[in-house]
This record gives C-alpha cells, structure tokens and sequence, in this order.
C-alpha cells in the first residue's frame, strides 16, 4: 500500500473536489492548509494552477498542464503498488452501475422535491445501499492506495444528515453534500486512472 505525497494530495485535491479553496482540499487530505498554500503557490508558479478571488473568497483550479502533471503523479504511484492498476480498473468497472443508480436516485429526490414521503423514503433506502458499496470499493481501492479511504466517512456523514430532516445536504450546492461527495470519489477513481468520463460507456463492453 502507498500512501500519497502531500504535494500529490495538495494537486489532486483541486480537482477532485472542483474549485475549492485551500481550506477545502486541506480538509479532505487531512493536511495543514500552509502546505497546501505552499503547494498551490508553486503550482501556478509552473502553470499548473489558478486561483480565483470573489468577493473576499479564493477558489483553485488546475490548468490543462495541471491536469496532465496531476494524472502523471496519479499513474506513477499506482504502478508503484502491484496489482494496484488492475484492482482499480477492475473496480471502476464494478462501480459504473452504482453511479448509474446513484444519478437516477438523486434525481428521483429533486423531481419529488420532498412531495410524496414514500418518494423520499425510497431514495434514502437506495442511498444507503449505496453507501455500503461505496465503503466496499473504497475499502478494496485503499489497500493499494490509502487516499481512497476519505470518500466513505464523506458520504455517509452527509447522508445521515438527510436523513435527520436536513434535505439541503443531499444536492443543494455551495455545500459539500451527499451528491458532491459521490461525485468526488467518482472523479479521484477516473484521474487515477486516465479516464475521461465521456468514455467511461464504452468501458462497459470491453475487458482490461
């Protein structure tokens, strides 16, 4: 098993969570927002970042150059592990159908927009079948690669605030919600492994 650089983690961070301030990726990775600063600053020093101030808030992205340093560093520490490409192309793979389901209840949630009880109590119901699979993928990813181990802990503390009566935290933005936390495993899985998401269908049809 590896365990990711902060420098990695500090790069991978922005994107995985997309447009995120400092504090934002040092609360994912568990790292002091200073190295994160620090990180950040050299990445746009080499082109590989840009911040964005609005309104006394800093947001950062990764540039195309970014994206394409962050997916080296990514395939680089997992060709570092044996076995670790395989598990997780295997596991991608695995996933794609509980994204789909994941999508469809979401959107389920929003059509109903808290309407019919049964509606709502059924999407939790598939939610939290989801969670469960989500921990086990993650669980399997992480033996590899320990990063993968911040995603679970994410969507299941948002998940039980919906279900304490807090709707907001199941896809309403400017807040890391269930959905943002679904979709934020979804994109460090994909970068990981080179993956554009547009392609991810035809993926389906074809074996490793």
């Amino acid at each position: 098993m590896v365990s990711s650089a902060p420098e990695l983690l500090a790069l991978h961070g922005v994107r995985v969570l997309g447009s995120p301030s400092i504090d934002d990726v040092a609360g994912l990775f568990d790292l002091p927002a200073r190295e994160v600063a620090d990180v950040l600053l050299d990445a746009e020093a080499s082109g590989w970042a840009r911040h964005h101030a609005w309104y006394g808030s800093t947001s950062w992205s990764l540039t195309d150059a970014g994206k394409a340093e962050n997916e080296r560093q990514l395939a680089a520490e997992l060709d570092a592990v044996e076995g670790a490409r395989f598990s997780a192309r295997t596991l991608h793979l695995y996933f794609l159908d509980f994204n789909e389901r994941h999508v469809n209840a979401v959107t389920r949630w929003q059509f109903n927009a808290g309407v019919d009880a049964r509606v709502d109590k059924a999407v939790l119901r598939e939610l939290g079948l989801l969670d469960a699979e989500l921990r086990r993928i993650c669980s399997a990813l992480s033996r590899h690669v320990n990063r993968f181990g911040v995603h679970p802990p994410r969507h299941r503390a948002t998940l039980d605030r919906v279900r304490a009566g807090d709707r907001a935290w199941l896809d309403a933005p400017g807040r890391a919600s269930c959905h943002l936390a679904w979709m934020s495993f979804h994109e460090d899985l994909v970068a990981t492994l080179g993956i554009e998401r547009g392609a991810e269908e035809s993926l389906r049809s074809k074996r490793w």
